[in-house]
């Protein structure tokens, strides 16, 4: 089964556009993370932990999920498939772990959040509470390294791939064989 090329066009049109928002959602928490490492300011800090809690929870989240889901779909209704060549693969196996990461910070991020949501939590608590730059730095390193090899799309056909080629490329020369001039 595939897509008619204005599907096809809409779908990819969906797919990056879930994708670009997922980064530039992560670079906004890279933002605040970073404000939450350096800053000193209870205020500021208690502001970063709830907008982190909200960026997360209503934006990275959906995007991440519908960044996935659009990906599946395209590659299994296109001739890229989902197994046949290992650009695709990678990507796949990197934003399901992204997300699978992400989901389980989620947690993290909620239960920081609701200490600083907190009016009697100290400023030193605040400051006490530890910032996740390790998980946002290197989320937005994977995800610009599944960008790279979707724009790239380095060549390499997975086993399956090359045998669904080869039936391709049989079934293909046997129909100009059976077919009139």
């Amino acid at each position: 089964m595939t897509m008619t090329p204005s599907l096809r066009k809409f779908a990819l049109t969906a797919h990056i556009t879930f994708s670009v928002g997922w980064i530039g959602a992560v670079a906004a928490y890279l933002a605040l993370d970073m404000t939450i490492a350096t800053s000193q300011d209870a205020q500021m800090l208690r502001a970063a932990y709830l907008t982190m809690a909200l960026i997360t929870r209503y934006v990275i989240v959906p995007l991440a999920l519908a960044s996935l889901l659009t990906g599946i779909v395209i590659s299994l209704l296109t001739s890229w498939g989902l197994f046949r060549h290992y650009w695709v693969l990678i990507s796949l196996l990197l934003t399901i772990i992204a997300t699978i990461v992400l989901l389980s910070e989620t947690q993290q991020i909620s239960r920081m959040a609701d200490i600083a949501a907190d009016p009697t939590t100290s400023g030193d608590e605040l400051r006490a509470l530890p910032n996740t730059l390790v998980h946002s730095v290197g989320g937005t390193l994977v995800l610009l390294l599944i960008t790279v090899l979707n724009v790239y799309k380095p060549r390499g056909l997975t086993p399956y791939g090359w045998r669904k080629q080869q039936e391709d490329r049989r079934r293909q020369h046997e129909q100009r064989e059976v077919s009139p001039v």
